[in-house]
């Protein structure tokens, strides 16, 4: 069993790096979960298929969000990446989010070396208004047909406001 939270730091804040682990692979409709107390993954549930992740989904070890989670992460690669992987990804922002009530912040990120479009993505701005829009389109609704209107996204935070929800995060962490 991998105990992420204690090999791995959330990673260098003043570099704007992170260290994810990756929980569902992009286009995946099995909504995994880490354990923390048994450090392993498990099946939560099967989403309907309409509903398959839009981008790989993942965590940041050492830290804790509102909702009583790791920190969530939405990292952009070429191609899906498989569960229980370390990725060392670059800050492109924070997505707002809110689920029943709760804020649920996802952390927006690249591999750090993503050869193949050459280390082009540096900015949101780079991903497009298309790849928002699916976001929040995929955000705003994955959860109607179970508790329609109980998600929302609340819009996009640069680097900059990233960082300070990791650090709210990491403080959260340490207090448990």
């Amino acid at each position: 069993m991998t105990d992420y939270n204690k090999l791995y730091t959330p990673g260098d804040l003043d570099a704007r790096t992170i260290n994810t682990v990756i929980e569902i692979p992009e286009k995946s409709i099995l909504k995994i979960e880490y354990n923390r107390e048994k450090a392993t993954f498990e099946l939560d549930r099967v989403e309907p298929a309409i509903f398959a992740k839009p981008s790989n989904y993942g965590f940041i070890p050492g830290t804790r969000d509102e909702d009583g989670d790791e920190l969530d992460t939405l990292i952009v690669s070429p191609e899906p990446l498989p569960m229980g992987v370390v990725v060392k990804a670059k800050i492109l922002g924070v997505l707002n989010f809110e689920d029943d009530g709760e804020k649920d912040h996802k952390i927006i990120c690249v591999p750090t070396d993503e050869r193949d479009s050459g280390n082009r993505i540096k900015s949101l701005d780079d991903l497009g208004e298309q790849w928002k829009n699916k976001m929040e389109y995929h955000f705003n609704t994955y959860k109607d047909l179970k508790k329609k209107g109980t998600t929302k996204v609340l819009g996009y935070g640069g680097p900059d406001e990233a960082v300070a929800v990791i650090k709210e995060c990491i403080e959260r962490f340490g207090k448990q």
